[in-house]
């Protein structure tokens, strides 16, 4: 054991030297400080109310005194050998306090509850401060939240008794383990934690993930363009187009066979196009949300007409790509350009009044701070923005890995969504600044205000049909946002909420019969009231997509090759861009 805690002291030194020598000087550290300084003075808004209501701060001190006193009582009857029911127990799904000797040990019971009690205080002591407006009270509820994950007793070897036993039977070992993976998580992020959630090593593009066999057949700054080889005699003359989310990388769309909604496309008769973005460097700074459209949507229309003679497209946009695409849409009508004549939306927002819990992390001060970020690197760096996503849901996507990486020692395992989540990839300084600043802050587009190219965007002014699929726990696009967003269309909307959340909630295949989909009239009333008089379908809602889409343009002709013979294949599928890590 001492020689183990030896280990485990040089690997700290390894993982502090790891931290130092990456982070750039001003970079993490600079936004770090912008962020503390943010919860601070988020937090002490609330704090400001109660001091100046001490009465009422006396009520909710006691509150808090009476419980946590309650819980003690509990604990010494338990003590005495009593079977007494907890005080407070953890939220459905909760899975830091799994170990039945957080139960069974009146100690470790004691800890749990008075923590699980504490911290929901804190969120009701949020709650219950009268004057604090909307968006204030959103970010202190998310910083008090992200306080109270970090501060768990599951979080400590000497509070967690799993830890405990854990380091007791492996002589310190598992913590030396975990402070290696740490060093070199450290140095994966560049000075940043990149916290590996996945066995890396598990996996090969265009072998394991992304191995719908097709070829890229254009090659520009800001994507290739990748179709797909036929797998049936006749396809649908109609081509589809699928501009996915450049945040993570397209292949979400084509994780293996069986989840693959690409390969499903093909299999069903489609000629599929998707774009696969570039993962840039400095030299890209200044491509916009007017290069993506130019020289990815508009591109991507130009070169599906040479390669199958067709004019007419459907399109498919994926979260931040279904915002481009909308915007894209908006431009066209305004231009007369009609080429486009069907389009699906995958978790895709367009009003961002509602615009969920990225929001919170979104304002004037953390924008210049992110802005300032960029000035120097000419790009916002991929882990960044994964670190955001995390924050968003703690316990599950930072604590539980932190806990068994770190402190069990214990390797992930290979899971390919996971891996795919951790492939980021950067965002050009131009494209973030505009989408953070232009929808989340401003929210130009639904309030008619959006100009690209000088061109001012209206989405009344796009009368094709449209069909929106939204789930259920979609923390990024909210189901009640989507649903407000689709409003503004001109034309008809098929609006469809799907189970589960942002990607398991649209990766979900007919294969696996799983969670459900509703479907009902027309996009008008509330979402609450659209959702009363739906009609529920168990499974997935693809084949409900595939009736909707195919009825709009059914003709069929003779299976095309990739590239239709006037454009060589560049390369096979997934091709290159998608292979630069960040």
């Amino acid at each position: 054991m001492a020689e183990n805690m030896a280990q485990l002291v040089d690997q700290g030194r390894k993982a502090l030297a790891a931290a130092i020598g990456n982070a750039e000087a001003g970079g993490p550290r600079s936004e770090l400080a912008a962020n503390v300084a943010d919860a601070t003075k988020t937090l002490g808004v609330v704090a400001e109310y109660w001091l100046a209501k001490p009465e009422k701060a006396a009520v909710a001190q006691a509150e808090l005194y009476g419980g946590l006193s309650e819980i003690w009582r509990q604990t010494m009857r338990r003590y005495t050998g009593e079977d007494v029911p907890p005080v407070v127990a953890p939220e459905p799904g909760d899975k830091r306090f799994d170990s039945p000797e957080w139960e069974q040990n009146p100690f470790f019971d004691w800890l749990r509850q008075s923590y699980l009690y504490a911290s929901r205080w804190a969120g009701d002591m949020v709650e219950r401060a009268e004057g604090v407006d909307p968006h204030t009270r959103a970010k202190a509820a998310f910083y008090t939240r992200l306080i109270s994950s970090a501060v768990s007793p599951s979080n400590f070897v000497p509070t967690n008794p799993e830890l405990l036993r854990a380091t007791i039977e492996n002589r310190g070992e598992n913590l030396i383990r975990g402070m290696k993976m740490f060093a070199e998580d450290i140095n994966a992020g560049g000075g940043m934690l990149k916290i590996r959630q996945s066995d890396d090593t598990k996996f090969r593009l265009g072998v394991d993930l992304a191995t719908t066999p097709g070829k890229v057949i254009w090659r520009n700054d800001v994507m290739e363009l990748i179709q797909y080889a036929p797998t049936t005699e006749e396809v649908y003359a109609r081509p589809l187009l699928i501009t996915p989310p450049w945040i993570n990388k397209f292949y979400v769309l084509d994780l293996n066979p069986e989840k693959s909604f690409v390969r499903w496309a093909v299999n069903q008769g489609f000629t599929v196009f998707i774009v696969s973005w570039i993962n840039p460097d400095e030299s890209k700074a200044e491509k916009g949300f007017e290069a993506y459209m130019h020289e990815g949507v508009l591109t991507a229309l130009d070169v599906i007409e040479k390669a199958t003679g067709e004019r007419k497209v459907a399109a498919a946009g994926y979260c931040v790509g279904g915002t481009l695409l909308a915007l894209t849409l908006a431009y066209m009508a305004a231009k007369g350009d009609d080429r486009i004549d069907s389009v699906t939306f995958f978790a895709t927002q367009v009003d961002f009044s509602e615009a969920g819990d990225l929001q919170i992390l979104i304002d004037d001060a953390r924008l210049e701070a992110l802005d300032d970020a960029m000035a120097k690197t000419g790009y916002l760096d991929g882990v960044k923005m994964a670190n955001a996503f995390n924050m968003l849901r703690p316990n599950e996507l930072i604590w539980t890995y932190v806990v068994n990486n770190y402190m069990k020692g214990v390797e992930p395992a290979a899971f390919d969504l996971l891996y795919w989540n951790s492939d980021s990839t950067r965002i050009p300084r131009a494209n973030h600044s505009f989408y953070m600043r232009s929808c989340y802050l401003e929210n130009r587009l639904a309030r008619g205000e959006m100009v690209i190219d000088g061109v001012r965007l209206n989405l009344r002014q796009v009368k094709i049909p449209v069909y929106e699929i939204a789930t259920r726990e979609d923390h990024i696009a909210p189901a009640r946002s989507v649903f407000r967003g689709a409003k503004f269309f001109g034309g008809d909307v098929t609006y469809v909420l799907g189970g589960s959340g942002h990607i398991a909630g649209i990766i979900n295949p007919p294969s696996k019969g799983k969670y459900n989909h509703l479907t009902g009239g027309p996009v008008k009333g509330s979402f609450d009231e659209w959702v009363a008089g739906a009609k529920e379908t168990m499974g997935s809602w693809w084949p409900h997509w595939l009736l909707w889409i195919t009825a709009q343009a059914p003709g069929k002709v003779k299976a095309r090759t990739p590239g239709g013979g006037k454009l060589p294949p560049l390369c096979d599928a997934p091709g290159e861009y998608v292979r630069v890590r960040s």
